[in-house]
């Protein structure tokens, strides 16, 4: 309930961000203009995300008798969850990690790693496979996207901003207020970079319920709080190559051997994740 919390108020937030900088830049049609520029681009990947990381991380379909296990797995899982069986893809990489796309429950898709079947054990690739079925459980893409059109729609407004200022598009009473344009500039650098980070905080707090939700899905936190601290050391010792862009979906930092800050990061530290899960599992009394 916190993480879901929390997720609500970043959106809050971001929204109040873009009304107010919209208002004080762009005036109602460029709020309305970066808006709709903003929506577009962000409905088509809304839209297609699947079909697009699925293509980029060369991800195939795995048939179930091919892979009667993981199949199994997915179903009971999905049926926990009370959501339809996701299609379950197979990336040819030996770095062990997952992820899961589609825009809603009946599109759900779940993506697994070559190495990770190798890595994991039984009950770890459970915890895995729970934690990605609760992000489209819990509409993570949908989401995602939301704080994305805001962001987007926050840069847009930063961006006209900027060229207003390289050809005078401000009112001589502006220009003549050295104050009021040295407040603009610091709106224009700090503005998107505080909409990045509470974007960026919206994935962690997600990841934080997708580990949750999924643990309680199958009764088992300790499973998954086993199977992060393996990925996460894989991960660290040969990162994925992957498009930036798309890392914040997989379970664990495909990208992980590069150092991050943590306000920059898209995922929380694994150390506070495993932490939450074993408190979770005294809860559930499985520890």
């Amino acid at each position: 309930m916190i993480n879901v919390i929390k997720t609500f108020v970043f959106l809050a937030v971001l929204t109040a961000l873009f009304l107010v900088v919209g208002q004080l830049i762009g005036g109602k049609t460029g709020l309305t203009i970066a808006l709709f520029m903003a929506l577009s681009m962000n409905l088509i990947a809304y839209f297609f995300s699947d079909k697009i990381v699925l293509a980029t991380s060369g991800a195939q379909p795995v048939e179930p008798h091919q892979d009667p296990e993981l199949h199994a797995i997915v179903s009971e899982i999905a049926k926990r969850a009370g959501i339809p069986k996701p299609k379950v893809y197979m990336i040819p990489v030996e770095t062990p990690n997952a992820f899961a796309t589609g825009r809603n429950p009946s599109n759900g898709v779940v993506a697994v790693t070559a190495g990770i079947r190798k890595l994991l054990t039984t009950e770890e690739l459970k915890g895995v496979l729970a934690h990605e079925i609760a992000h489209i459980k819990n509409r993570d893409i949908l989401i995602s996207t939301i704080a994305a059109v805001l962001v987007g729609a926050i840069t847009y407004l930063t961006y006209m901003a900027q060229w207003a200022l390289m050809f005078g598009g401000f009112s001589r009473d502006d220009d003549e207020n050295p104050l009021a344009l040295i407040g603009l500039i610091i709106m224009i650098i700090v503005v998107p970079i505080a909409a990045t980070l509470i974007q960026l905080a919206i994935s962690r707090s997600r990841e934080f319920l997708a580990d949750e939700t999924g643990a309680k899905i199958i009764r088992n936190p300790m499973a998954l709080a086993s199977a992060l601290k393996k990925l996460e050391e894989w991960n660290r010792a040969y990162p994925m190559n992957v498009n930036p862009a798309h890392a914040q979906m997989y379970i664990v930092n495909p990208l992980s051997g590069k150092t991050l800050f943590k306000l920059l990061s898209t995922h929380p530290p694994i150390e506070e994740r495993i932490e939450r899960l074993m408190e979770l599992a005294k809860k559930l009394n499985t520890a």
